[in-house]
């Protein structure tokens, strides 16, 4: 028996981000061309380390995102869900995956491929590089709440040192 699997629309492309400028015409292309899966909850996608070369957009459902720490342990450090994108890193990149990510809820995932990006290079530079800054631009935005992060974990690690060295300090 086969899941039906409803066809991609530009309206639905349009909710991304990534594809924002983009013009009607080139959404319903790539609506036309690009692969859907429907995971069920529970489904690892991939896993850190693994051999990459596809990223995902997220239609429906919601992801986690784990990231093994040194001692081993698998901590998550996002939860995605409609609109958002992921495995991005893989194309821009072209190194082994940096996390695991893995259903929350079934849902319904696009498949953009190396393939996929080289052909649109190939056929429609302009369109290519919008979807290619619109990319670096959520890079670099989640570089900075990273940097925030890790500026906020460093300053309360030193804190914490800092008063236990104190005489009194704990």
């Amino acid at each position: 028996m086969s899941v039906h699997v409803p066809k991609l629309t530009g309206a639905e492309l349009r909710e991304v981000g990534l594809f924002g400028a983009l013009s009607d015409e080139v959404l319903a292309r790539l609506a036309g061309t690009l692969t859907v899966v429907t995971p069920e909850a529970g489904h690892t996608l991939f896993r850190e380390g693994d051999e990459a070369s596809a990223m995902y957009l997220v239609i429906g459902g919601e992801v986690e995102v784990l990231k093994r720490s040194r001692s081993g342990v698998d901590a998550r450090v996002a939860v995605l869900g409609p609109g958002d994108w992921f495995g991005e890193m893989s194309i821009v990149d072209i190194q082994p995956r940096s996390a695991t990510v893995r259903m929350l809820a079934p849902g319904r995932l696009v498949c953009i491929t190396s393939a996929d990006f080289d052909a649109l290079y190939r056929s429609d530079l302009k369109s290519y590089a919008i979807i290619v800054l619109n990319m670096a631009r959520e890079l670099s935005r989640r570089l900075r709440v990273a940097d925030g992060i890790l500026a906020d974990l460093i300053a309360n690690v030193l804190d914490t040192y800092v008063s236990r060295q104190r005489p009194g300090g704990g």
